[in-house]
């Protein structure tokens, strides 16, 4: 059931997250960061990319991803079609690999430390979905923002 509820959750956001990246009127502003804003919306984009593509696609589903978060942050300039490309595939991986995860799973550790302390996997797939809301809030802003 909780997994159900997951797979909606991250199809839910990620599509919203590409009808974000499709509203900017003008690709450059993707890329742009102003006083006060740290992160432009496209680096944010390829943050969240390289967070599920890691804790969910490899950790869970054994895809072999291999993440470059440093990259995630420093890259410029992905063109969009190419950004949009990627959360594609990445929703794909998302579903497939929840598809397939066993409930029992969800009790069980993370196999992988990434938060101060283990957790069950139930508690990092749910921190994992906060996190790409409140990214895919501070995308919303920043394009309203930027994009106006």
């Amino acid at each position: 059931m909780l997994l159900d509820t997951l797979r909606l959750l991250f199809a839910r956001d990620l599509k919203r997250l590409r009808q974000e990246i499709e509203l900017y009127q003008d690709e450059q502003k993707i890329w742009q960061v102003e006083r006060g804003i740290a992160n432009s919306a496209g680096n944010l984009c390829l943050h969240l990319l390289g967070n599920l593509n890691t804790y969910i696609g490899a950790i869970l589903g054994g895809t072999g991803y291999v993440r470059n978060r440093e990259l995630e942050f420093s890259r410029k300039h992905v063109p969009r079609p190419d950004l949009l490309a990627q959360l594609d595939a990445t929703l794909l991986v998302v579903d497939q690999v929840l598809s397939r995860v066993p409930p029992e799973t969800l009790a069980a550790e993370y196999p992988l430390l990434v938060l101060e302390t283990t957790t069950s996997t139930e508690y990092f797939l749910t921190h994992l979905a906060t996190h790409l809301t409140y990214h895919l809030g501070q995308i919303n802003y920043h394009r309203r923002l930027l994009d106006a």
